[in-house]
């Protein structure tokens, strides 16, 4: 099976406002980009959409996936192993627990390493993703982000 990488990013217009995402994904020769923006949600939810959408994408399962991302919240909560405890706690004072057990569901079907990567810098596919997620978020037909619960 080949091996995929994926880049991944999230943006929202205000904290909560409106975001989207951005993911590209490359196998070999093929590359496919996806994003979709949300009226009403936070950065941190669409960082974490994007990995969710990311992985759900992939057409096989036990696929080898390297996800880079410029996001310290998801990769950090992955490979330091806190999604893992959270978990075990039912996710119990963790925010975003829908996005985590969907995460959890898409990540548990591949292989997938984390590398974190500088935003803004010179990653070009990570810059094209910040490009698709800022562009769906200013976009039209904005969805409703059914989990984002207010503070």
């Amino acid at each position: 099976m080949p091996q995929i990488t994926i880049y991944t990013d999230g943006s929202s217009l205000g904290n909560p406002g409106a975001g989207g995402y951005g993911v590209v994904l490359i196998s070999g020769p093929h590359r496919k980009e996806l994003s979709q923006g949300f009226r009403l949600t936070t950065n941190n939810r669409m960082e974490l959409m994007a990995a969710c959408v990311a992985l759900e994408a992939l057409k096989f399962d036990g696929s080898d996936v390297t996800l880079y991302s410029d996001s310290k919240y998801v990769v950090d909560a992955v490979t330091k192993g806190w999604v893992f405890g959270w978990e075990k706690k039912m996710f119990s004072g963790k925010k975003n627990p829908d996005l985590w057990m969907r995460f959890l569901r898409a990540y548990r079907r591949h292989r997938v390493r984390f590398v974190w990567v500088k935003g803004h810098a010179e990653t070009v596919e990570n810059n094209r993703c910040d490009q698709l997620a800022v562009a769906a978020a200013n976009g039209a037909g904005l969805l409703e982000d059914t989990g984002y619960q207010p503070e």
